[in-house]
This record gives structure tokens, sequence and C-alpha cells, in this order.
């Protein structure tokens, strides 16, 4: 191979890596972006489901609403890393398990196709309280910035 055609083929790498990074870059939002630190909420439900993936771990909680119909609801939680650090991991978040979780509503209240929140801390029926929140994300400051019992 020649001299260019070396340098050519590792400026084309450089760049599809940049672009890579870029992209996981942008994927990754702060909290001021997507949700309103003026608009705190406090879910009472059974989880659904929990998608553990990077860059944060999504728990969906149905919650029964005042007129007794039940509204799924996306919390946003740390990476899955913080989490299992945390103390939540596949077997204290499984489908059916009763829980609270306080955080903060999405700026679009929209609701569809499920409610969106960041969620700060889960409490689980045993009174056990557990952060989930992500820190130095822009989220107001509570007192559960990077402790896992408090």
């Amino acid at each position: 191979m020649t001299f260019k055609k070396t340098h050519l083929i590792g400026a084309l790498c450089v760049g599809v890596a940049i672009a890579a990074l870029a992209a996981g870059a942008q994927a990754h939002h702060a909290f001021s972006a997507e949700f309103d630190g003026n608009a705190p909420v406090l879910l009472k439900g059974n989880v659904s489901k929990v998608e553990w993936i990077n860059p944060h771990a999504w728990v969906h909680v149905n919650v029964v609403g005042p007129a007794g119909k039940t509204q799924e609801w996306m919390v946003e939680g740390g990476t899955p890393n913080t989490l299992l650090r945390s103390g939540i991991d596949r077997n204290t978040l499984k489908p059916g398990t009763a829980v609270i979780v306080r955080g903060y509503q999405a700026k679009d209240k929209a609701c569809l196709p499920a409610c969106k929140a960041n969620g700060r801390e889960v409490t689980f029926t045993d009174g056990r309280k557990v952060f989930m929140g992500s820190s130095g994300t822009g989220a107001p400051k509570d007192g559960a910035e990077g402790n896992d019992k408090h």
C-alpha cells in the first residue's frame, strides 16, 4: 500500500470514530433539556418493564390515576451501572414489583404514548429507599445526589 493510501484510510477511520462519538454524545442529554425541575412527581404503581440500556435505564411503571385509569410512566434512571451500585438490579425491579418513584416530569406533558419522568429515588414496599437518578445532569439538588441510602 502506498503512503497516500495508508494516510487516506487512517483519516477515514478517524472520521468514522469522531462521527460515532458525536452521535453518542448527542444521545446523552442534560436534565434541563428534557425534564422540568419545577414539576415534581410522586408515582405509585407497579413495574411493567425495565430497559437496561445506556446511557440511561428506563423503568416503566403503571400508575392508577385519580379517575381510576391506568397510565404508563417511563421513568429515566441513571446508567445500568449506577443502578447496580445503588442496589437496583434485575431481581429488585421485576415486572409486578410495587414501587413509589419520586422524580420530575418531562417538559412534554402530553403523555403520549406514555408519560415520562426523571427518577430521583425509588421506595420499595419494605420501606427501603434507593437513589436512581444520575448526578451532575442539572437536576434540582434535593439531597439524593450520589446517595444510595438516605
